[in-house]
């Protein structure tokens, strides 16, 4: 759906200026969009998950754990697939406030893709390098967008998320290495083609919310403070986006499922070329081990 067909369908939660910044620029940053109640559930549930991995010596299908993690000093990089690992995570990603915010720059058939919950630990929790999103899970078209909602006060020192305006209308970068490995992040031969003196950091007050479009060049720098960062994470498309190729996440329940209006019955194509992504099936942890290179995709 353009946007102009997706500006056609009545706002719930934005203005229609949020809206067409959104297209033009790619992202959006809404201080304090998701209140407090919510946010109180939410952290109950994450305060377990944290206590729950001091049982666990290594990554896992629920949690990605830090090298250094130990049962005294928790060290979580990920909550993998949180709308299945608890009622609150999955009602909030799938019937809560940020499933209208995806409504108003979707349209009204939506589906869902996936969800994480990054922590990045206080004292050097680990950057993530600039890349783009869609090279990991391809789709038939570029509506695919990810919200994140800040859960605790975001300030310079945590490293917050930053975009690059404009960089989804802009060149999607290979993210394989010189070896054909696949790394997850833009190569340095091609980071002076990202205007990375345009950089927007996504700071903000607990609840607030970012999104960003899938062709997005985004990262984040480490946490140098002592306070750690949990950003949630879900991933929304148009219910006319189809997936092409087997992704990390489609064998995960609920993955691809309409959650507003109607199914799709024709499929919508971007006629710009995706890079393809290596055969997950062979192995995947999380973007943070392969671009510190813990691991190799195929």
């Amino acid at each position: 759906m353009t946007p102009e067909k997706v500006l056609e369908h009545p706002a719930k939660v934005l203005g229609d200026a949020q809206r067409r910044f959104y297209f033009e620029h790619g992202y959006l940053h809404l201080d304090g969009f998701v209140g407090s109640d919510w946010l109180d559930r939410l952290w109950a549930v994450t305060d377990r998950f944290i206590d729950e991995s001091r049982r666990r010596t290594a990554s896992d299908d629920v949690f990605d754990l830090e090298p250094a993690h130990t049962a005294d000093n928790p060290r979580l990089r990920r909550l993998n697939h949180p709308v299945t690992q608890d009622p609150v995570l999955e009602e909030f990603g799938l019937r809560g406030p940020i499933v209208d915010l995806a409504e108003d720059l979707l349209g009204p058939n939506v589906k869902f893709h996936h969800s994480k919950l990054n922590f990045k630990w206080a004292d050097g929790g680990e950057e993530v390098k600039w890349h783009q999103d869609i090279q990991f899970w391809p789709h038939s078209n570029y509506s695919p967008l990810t919200i994140g909602v800040y859960m605790e006060d975001v300030d310079d020192e945590m490293g917050p998320m930053g975009v690059i305006p404009g960089s989804h209308n802009e060149e999607l970068f290979d993210l394989y290495g010189d070896d054909g490995q696949w790394v997850g992040a833009i190569h340095d031969r091609d980071l002076p083609k990202v205007r990375l003196g345009d950089v927007a950091w996504l700071k903000g007050p607990r609840g607030s919310v970012t999104v960003h479009n899938c062709r997005m060049v985004h990262g984040s720098m480490p946490n140098e403070s002592s306070r750690s960062r949990p950003l949630l994470l879900h991933t929304y498309a148009a219910a006319d986006a189809v997936t092409l190729f087997p992704g990390i996440v489609d064998n995960i329940a609920l993955s691809n499922s309409v959650i507003r209006g109607e199914a799709a019955r024709w499929a919508e194509f971007d006629p710009r070329p995706c890079l393809i992504p290596p055969d997950w099936s062979k192995g995947y942890t999380s973007i943070f081990a392969l671009q510190q290179e813990e691991e190799k995709a195929a």
